[in-house]
């Protein structure tokens, strides 16, 4: 009997290309696993209304953990029209499988390193060690929107909002409203698990990434956890940035950042731009976490332009198959799969196309594979 059961999601185009890689390391690795196919993408959301079937979350349920490749996504509109015949007329909505599966398993803590790997030519400096925490269930990525509004939703928001006074006489099925919801509960916990990364880790600072001067009452109770927080770790240096402002600094001084913590929406562009200081989204990785389960991914889209071609680089859900490999414990597998990743990065012999190379996905799998078995 294997010792660990992964829910296998492989999703569209490329995330199933890099998922194939990832077999071959974890394979090779002998990581002592039983991988259970779970379906999830476009193609379910086209032929059965539905890009994350509950048979698929039910599955999830039995696992340790779950690999996840890459999906399509398209707008409202578009996915639609791309339903079979027979679901057109079922007044179905897409809703992202990846956001459906953070809010359905509560997994609330996105976590992305975005480390420099020694000899990346795609690196901006050499020195660059950022973790991102982004809150993963909350915010503007809730889902909670309306549009066409209503007389009612438009009357409602005016109690409360005066501000609201200068739309009253947009007509209705011209605006859209989306909310960004913050409770105390979801700020504390992100801002909770970055303090304790930073602790455990020996990380000398934590920085608020928000908008409080705009965003008055979301960005201010984001603001207020966290100074208070921060109070439990006097030892951990503390300050808060602008969204704004941090993009233009993490560009201008990314060393002087080692963890980021923000709401979703935040939190999701900022560790992009952190990603591209450090290879973009060839590397790019993150965990998202809850207190009994977790989904590792790359974060890269299904470009399905290069589908079929094993064209990408599989780095990305290498390293996202790292942090796999320590939530369950397998810390030596772990560091091997990460030295077989240095060091094909630093021979830069067998890499893909972004990193000045011509090998194809499963190329690459093979040879971070031998250089892990070093």
């Amino acid at each position: 009997m294997a010792k660990y059961r992964i829910a296998w999601l492989p999703g569209d185009g490329v995330g199933k290309e890099v998922m194939e890689a990832a077999r071959i390391v974890l394979d090779g690795l002998k990581l002592n696993a039983e991988y259970i196919h779970g379906d999830i993408g476009w193609e379910f959301w086209c032929k059965e209304g539905d890009p994350l079937p509950k048979r698929t979350t039910d599955m999830m349920k039995t696992t340790n953990c779950a690999l996840f490749g890459a999906i399509t996504s398209k707008p409202q509109r578009e996915a639609k029209e791309e339903l079979i015949p027979e679901l057109k007329d079922k007044n179905l909505t897409y809703f992202s499988p990846i956001v459906r599966l953070r809010q359905e398993f509560d997994l609330y803590c996105n976590e992305r390193p975005n480390v420099a790997i020694p000899g990346c030519p795609l690196n901006l400096k050499d020195n660059i060690n950022i973790t991102v925490f982004r809150e993963n269930t909350e915010g503007s990525y809730a889902g909670v929107e309306f549009g066409p509004v209503t007389d009612d939703l438009k009357k409602a928001m005016l109690k409360d909002a005066p501000k609201m006074k200068i739309f009253m006489d947009v007509p209705n099925e011209d605006m859209a409203i989306s909310t960004r919801i913050i409770t105390r509960k979801g700020a504390e916990r992100i801002i909770r698990s970055a303090f304790e990364h930073a602790d455990k880790f020996n990380k000398k600072s934590v920085t608020l990434v928000e908008k409080p001067n705009v965003l008055r009452k979301t960005g201010g109770l984001m603001t207020e956890v966290f100074e208070k927080v921060a109070k439990e770790y006097p030892h951990i240096d503390s300050w808060f940035d602008n969204v704004d402002a941090i993009a233009m600094w993490l560009v201008k001084s990314p060393e002087k950042y080692e963890v980021l913590v923000a709401e979703n929406l935040f939190g999701d562009i900022i560790s992009d731009l952190a990603g591209q200081l450090v290879g973009g989204l060839g590397f790019a990785h993150s965990a998202n976490i809850g207190t009994e389960y977790a989904v590792f991914e790359p974060v890269h889209g299904s470009a399905p332009k290069y589908e079929g071609l094993y064209k990408v680089n599989p780095m990305a859900m290498f390293l996202a198959a790292k942090m796999m490999l320590i939530y369950l414990g397998e810390h030596e597998m772990a560091a091997k799969l990460q030295k077989g990743i240095e060091l094909t990065v630093k021979e830069g012999t067998v890499v893909t196309y972004d990193l000045g190379g011509k090998a194809t996905t499963l190329d690459v799998a093979q040879e971070v594979l031998k250089n892990a078995l070093k």
